[in-house]
């Protein structure tokens, strides 16, 4: 089915007041939709980053964000709380049935008899974390270690980042490794790893139900007409965008 179309007519739960409403908004010059894997998910949380870090961009282009991530009210406003997305602009889908109607990559599907389904996800997880099953996903991790000349720099020199259990870090610290206006060697290795404790800590909150830790996402930009101007469907942990040293570069090319 048309993305427009399935989208057009689907309803989720809003994060902000509990409604069941349409997640599109009717009459939007252009319309940023993103469809996260799991709320606790590397992937949701990384792109929310880049969002807010473009937010003032995006709002005076005209842009319309809407989101849906799979888990419930409660994922919903924890992930809102920490990443400061806006929770009227985030809709749930506990069961990732959005996902399945629009035929996104659901990860690996290995089962062993003796294993439920929850944990049968966190086997299949396991393996794409190794990159299988998972393309790109160890050469994305790398590059959070190795740093990338083609991205900006990612925390500002005064900038705090506490990312237990490492102690406290200044932005400027990473300018040892090779300076500034970049991002450094170890400045996204650290932001993730800020991530991961966050919901390592609040586990049950970002996933109420693992049984779908593996299944992927993808992002689609319409114009006021509902024609498609943008695609990217996710095939891999950490392939959320199509140029990961800038995932919205693509908003400048439409």
């Amino acid at each position: 089915m048309n993305p427009y179309l399935l989208l057009s007519q689907t309803d989720r739960q809003r994060v902000s007041d509990g409604a069941v409403m349409p997640i599109l908004e009717a009459g939007a010059a252009r319309q940023l939709v993103l469809i996260w894997s799991q709320l606790g998910d590397f992937d949701s949380l990384e792109y929310a980053w880049w969002l807010q870090r473009e937010m003032q961009q995006l709002q005076s282009a005209g842009v319309v964000i809407r989101a849906v991530g799979i888990g419930d009210r409660a994922s919903g406003q924890k992930f809102c709380a920490y990443t400061g997305f806006p929770a009227e602009w985030l809709f749930v889908d506990p069961t990732a049935e959005l996902h399945k109607a629009l035929s996104l990559y659901p990860g690996l599907s290995f089962k062993l008899p003796a294993l439920s389904a929850g944990q049968n996800a966190w086997l299949n997880l396991m393996l794409m974390c190794a990159g299988i099953g998972s393309p790109g996903t160890l050469a994305e991790v790398f590059r959070g270690y190795r740093g990338d000349r083609q991205a900006p720099q990612l925390i500002a020199d005064e900038e705090i980042v506490k990312a237990a259990p490492l102690p406290p870090l200044k932005g400027s610290f990473f300018q040892w490794a090779g300076g500034k206006g970049f991002q450094r060697p170890f400045e996204l290795a650290t932001l993730r790893l800020r991530n991961m404790a966050e919901v390592l800590s609040h586990w049950n909150t970002y996933v109420p139900d693992s049984t779908y830790l593996t299944q992927r996402g993808a992002t689609f930009l319409f114009d006021a007409q509902g024609s498609l101007l943008y695609e990217h469907r996710d095939r891999g942990i950490l392939g959320f965008a199509a140029d990961q040293s800038n995932p919205l570069s693509f908003l400048s090319s439409v």
